[in-house]
């Protein structure tokens, strides 16, 4: 009961402050970058510097997430988008390389729809073909980056993210938290795991058996 009651006064108190503080305080020594790379991007990606996409948030309630645009919008002859790697600009790759296109993230995070720890935010499309240990990802908020992102990120399968998520979830501590952001920095700092290659990325999630 003890454990249950101080794990409730973090993620509901503690979490909150550690969010605000840490993404205030990032957002200023980023700025720099931050503005560095809105700029170019206004310029190479004629006038579009940042990508908008709903997604669910704690309790699967929507939200619109901001990230730096890494992809143009083209398209085949049907009008369907074209594959990641055929869209992904070279100022994006570079972008990607060094996870600068989390950065506006941030502000998702100062307006309470994200934390900077916890299970990714994945596409809507996704909510129906969960199994029900699959959906307790949702419990929490979605971070930037989390317990999946620091065991692999895109180079797991989606059953093992999926088990990092719902590990993350019912471990969730302050002890915890400060772990994955300690490795995240580690990771991006040296460029391993969090973004293996600039064109790597995870293919579409189709649903898994009840287990």
């Amino acid at each position: 009961m003890l454990i249950k009651t101080r794990r409730k006064l973090y993620e509901n108190s503690i979490k909150r402050i550690m969010d605000i503080s840490i993404a205030s305080i990032a957002l200023i020594i980023l700025s720099p970058i931050f503005l560095i790379v809105y700029i170019t991007l206004l310029i190479s990606n004629n006038g579009k510097a940042f990508f908008f996409q709903t997604r669910p948030g704690k309790n699967e309630i929507p939200f619109d997430i901001i990230k730096f645009k890494t992809m143009n919008d083209k398209k085949d002859n049907q009008g369907n988008l074209l594959s990641f790697d055929q869209r992904v600009t070279p100022m994006g790759a570079f972008i990607r390389k060094y996870s600068l296109d989390e950065i506006p993230q941030l502000i998702n995070v100062l307006k309470g729809e994200m934390s900077l720890i916890g299970p990714r935010p994945l596409l809507l499309d996704y909510l129906p073909l969960y199994n029900e240990q699959q959906k307790t990802r949702h419990n929490v908020k979605p971070g930037i980056t989390g317990w999946a992102q620091v065991n692999g990120r895109n180079a797991i399968t989606w059953k093992q993210k999926f088990n990092f998520d719902i590990w993350y979830v019912n471990n969730i501590s302050f002890l915890l938290d400060i772990k994955i952001l300690i490795l995240t920095l580690k990771k991006v700092i040296l460029k391993d795991g969090v973004n293996n290659q600039a064109n790597l990325n995870m293919p579409a999630f189709t649903g898994t058996d009840n287990e």
